[in-house]
This record gives structure tokens, C-alpha cells and sequence, in this order.
């Protein structure tokens, strides 16, 4: 029978020496999911805009930049769905009234919101280089089974209700099948318009996440600078070896490396959240990911019409070198500044609606600065209501609902 109760959050009033330790439990995965909002973000920015330049120049600094961030595939969403996966656990035990509103209802609300917003705004741009509905029949494949680019939520909808279903089964069993899927989706044996691989291929993460938090922890309590280098010296050799063997496509192999990038990005996080003016910066970026998830696109599109006449008049040629090498990193800072504060604009207009069920009952009358994110620590709560609807979270802010 599958029932994993919560940890209990460390006393904020304690004090001794394991409190640098719990504090570093509870940031880490902040970090991971601000590191990996980034990378998601500088993605879109080369392989959408930043590639469909014409720069002129004499060596391949755009193919390296597409190099680099390819490199970085098996990383970014298994790691982001093994933390989403790893605080799950507190709504898949509860009754599915109470997951159904919270968690299936809510993602499939702001998915099915936001592809109607991104379906208006990149028709704006008919040039971006981005998958849309063409029709109402499009719109329609996009809203069932092929998912847009904004599959991350559909997704999550998707995992938490096959996670209730199937809770009551061995873990092993359950995460087994869920490899042999994304093994299968690695390998070109399934169908996958759109981003429907992502689906089939991220669920193993999610489910891990879940059944195998613990295992997860104790690898986040040994992180150190050495089993960082052997552990990112192993993800550069076995890419090296994924791309002279083409193995990628074999069975088994890409979901295997997504495992051994995710621990090389639990440990990566563990260590940034000790440097902490970094690690704060990043963790608050990962406490507000869902307003940059769904918006960077459509701003990102805008700014490319804007920027393409810009980057492609005559200009001097370590000017453009310069341009070339620093764009990406810019253009996504830009992006993600204009998010946070389009979404500060939002609330601040009654606008919350697009983040969250309207119909959500409110959790607080304070509204954090950036507090929507695109999974909310469930395995904080230190106690339930009769009916299971509140979950108390002491986190030194607020007492909340279950959010997401």
C-alpha cells in the first residue's frame, strides 16, 4: 500500500547546529526549479529566436550555444518534474474532491486559459518559429491530445490523477512501467505530435519523485564538491558517448541519462543554496515559476518581431561577435524581468484570475511578491482539518490552503 506521511518542517524557533542543514532541505529545491525555469527561458530564447538569426559570422558561436543548451535536455524537466513529483505526495493522499479541485482542476484551468491567451498573441506573430493552433480543429488537438508548448501543466494535471489511481500499487511496479514509457516515447516507438513526448517521457520523473523522496533527500544531504565533479565528468561522458554512438535512441538509455543529470542537478542545487547570495536569488525565482512558464512565450515572440530588423542591418563585425556571444543570456534575463513584472501589474489589477482557479477560495489576505509556483511544498503541512481541505503550513509567512 503506497502512504508516505509528510516530514515535519524543522522548528523555525530552534537553534543548534542542524539548522544551516534543515534550511538547506527546505531551499534546495527552490534553487533546482529557479535554475530550471532559466534554463527552460535561454531554450526558448536560442532555439526559437536566437538560431533564426542570420549573424555572418566567421566562427559558429550560434551552433555553439545550440550545442550547449541541447546538452542540457536530460536535465532541465526530469529534474523539474522529480521536485514536483517529491512534494506531491500530501495531495495524491487526499480524497479527490479535494485533489481534483486543487490540483487536476487547477492545472487543466490555467492550461486550457493560457493556450487560448498564447493562440491570440502568437497569431500576432505568424513568423515565430513556435507550434500553434491553425484551426479549430488544431485548437481542439491542443486542448486533448496533442499538447502545446505549455504541455508542463497538462501534464501535471495528467500525473496527479495517475498517481491517485495507482498509489495503492508497489512502487516498483509503478515506476517500472512508467520507465518502460519513456523508454519507448526516447526511442521513436510511439507517436508524438506536438509536445506528447514530453508527457510520456517525464512521467517516470514525477512518479519517482513521489515514491522515492526519501532516496532523493539522502542524496541532497551528501551533496559536496567532489561528487558534483565525478558526477558532472560521468553526464559529460556519457553525452560524448550518446552522440558517437547515437545510443540516445536505444531503449532505456535517454531516460537513464535523464536520471544521472537529475542527480548531478540535485547536487548542483544543494551546493549553489549554500552560496547564499546566489542560492536566495535562485530559490526566490523558483517560489514564482508558473507566471514566467506561462508568459515567456508570447513576450518572447513579441520581442523577437521587435528585435530581428535590429539584429540584422550592418553593423561592425566584433559589434555583432559580441552580440552574438551575450544575446541569449540577455534577452532571456529580459524576459524573465518582464514576467515578473507584468505578473506584479496583474495582481495588482485583480488580474489573480489567471493564475488560479477564480473560484479558488482566497488562502491569504497577503499577497507575497512572487508566490505562485508551479508546485507548491505539500509535504509541509503540519496538520489537517476534519474535511481535508486546509492544510496549516508554517513556513514563517502564512498559513495557507493547499495551493499548487
Amino acid at each position: 500500500m503506497f502512504a508516505v506521511r509528510p516530514p515535519i518542517e524543522p522548528d523555525p524557533n530552534s537553534r543548534g547546529p542542524a539548522d544551516g542543514e534543515a534550511l538547506e532541505r527546505m531551499t534546495w529545491p527552490d534553487v533546482a526549479k529557479g535554475a530550471c525555469i532559466l534554463l527552460v527561458v535561454l531554450w526558448h530564447v536560442i532555439m526559437k529566436h536566437y538560431l533564426q538569426i542570420d549573424w555572418h559570422l566567421p566562427i559558429p558561436v550560434p551552433g555553439a550555444w545550440g550545442t550547449v543548451t541541447e546538452q542540457l535536455l536530460p536535465l532541465r524537466m526530469p529534474l523539474f518534474f522529480t521536485i514536483s513529483g517529491m512534494f506531491a505526495i500530501g495531495a495524491v493522499n487526499r480524497p479527490w474532491r479535494v485533489l481534483g479541485r486543487s490540483k487536476v482542476a487547477g492545472f487543466l484551468y490555467l492550461y486550457v486559459l493560457w493556450l487560448l491567451i498564447h493562440t491570440v498573441l502568437l497569431a500576432l506573430v505568424p513568423d515565430f518559429d513556435t507550434a500553434r493552433a491553425d484551426g479549430p480543429l488544431g485548437l481542439l488537438a491542443q486542448l486533448t491530445i496533442t499538447p502545446s508548448n505549455l504541455w508542463y501543466l497538462y501534464a501535471l494535471a495528467l500525473y496527479f490523477a495517475i498517481a491517485k489511481v495507482v498509489r495503492r500499487l508497489p512502487a516498483g511496479l509503478v515506476v517500472g512501467a512508467a520507465f518502460i514509457l519513456s523508454a519507448a516515447a526516447s526511442a521513436g516507438l510511439l507517436e508524438m505530435p506536438g509536445d506528447r513526448g514530453g508527457v510520456y517521457k517525464n512521467l517516470v520523473f514525477f512518479l519517482a519523485g513521489m515514491y522515492f523522496r526519501p532516496i532523493v533527500e539522502r542524496l541532497a544531504a551528501v551533496a559536496n564538491r567532489p561528487r558534483l565533479a565525478v558526477l558532472g565528468v560521468s553526464y559529460i561522458g556519457i553525452l560524448a558517448a550518446m552522440a558517437v554512438t547515437g545510443a540516445d535512441t536505444w531503449p532505456g538509455v535517454w531516460p537513464l541519462a535523464c536520471v544521472l543529470a537529475a542527480v548531478l542537478g540535485v547536487t548542483a542545487a544543494v551546493l549553489v543554496s549554500r552560496w547564499v547570495w546566489l542560492g536566495n536569488r535562485l530559490a526566490a525565482l523558483g517560489r514564482g515559476t508558473l507566471p514566467i512558464y506561462v508568459m515567456h512565450m508570447p513576450l518572447l515572440a513579441l520581442l523577437h518581431r521587435a528585435l530581428v530588423p535590429l539584429l540584422s542591418v550592418d553593423m561592425d563585425g566584433r559589434l555583432r561577435l559580441v552580440l552574438a556571444v551575450v544575446e541569449p543570456v540577455i534577452l532571456s534575463a529580459v524576459v524573465v524581468w518582464l514576467c515578473r513584472l507584468l505578473y506584479r501589474a496583474l495582481v495588482k489589477m485583480r488580474a489573480g484570475w489567471l493564475f488560479e482557479l477564480p473560484w479558488a477560495k482566497a488562502r491569504d489576505s497577503r499577497t507575497p511578491p512572487f508566490p505562485v509556483s508551479l508546485m507548491k511544498n505539500d509535504a509541509g503541512c503540519e496538520a489537517m482539518t476534519p474535511d481535508d481541505k486546509t492544510c496549516s503550513v508554517s513556513d514563517g509567512t502564512a498559513t495557507e490552503q493547499s495551493r499548487f
